[in-house]
């Protein structure tokens, strides 16, 4: 009697084991993302012209102390149609190559900056 209770704890132990063992996996596939939607982390850059945060930026105060400052660039997302490949480009750009996009057009635009509208 004591040893088939034994056996049924120990059984019971070991479920409870394997089912810690398994559950992070599981949560781990179903909370995998693929594709367009994959969540990265990415840099503070536009994607046309490739403008960059300037971190040479000062502060001065009132007393002349002088602290350090990053001064971002102004990112905008946009889903803008690109007429040559008949389908939308989603992209974060600054609002200089939105007005570059404005003067001459999606495709032109990225033929100055040399950008493949393909990975968008």
């Amino acid at each position: 009697m004591k040893f088939t209770l034994a056996i049924a704890v120990l059984a019971a132990l070991l479920g409870v084991a394997a089912g810690f063992a398994t559950s992070p996996a599981s949560f781990a596939k179903a909370g995998a993302r693929s594709g367009r939607d994959a969540l990265t982390m990415r840099a503070r850059n536009c994607d046309l012209t490739g403008k960059k945060p300037n971190r040479n930026a000062m502060v001065v105060t009132f007393s002349h102390k002088r602290n350090k400052k990053v001064q971002h660039v102004n990112l905008q997302p946009r889903r803008m149609w690109w007429e040559e490949g008949s389908r939308y480009v989603r992209m974060r750009v600054s609002t200089k190559a939105i007005k570059t996009i404005q003067k001459y057009g999606l495709a032109e635009a990225a033929k100055k900056y040399d950008v493949d509208l393909n990975k968008f």
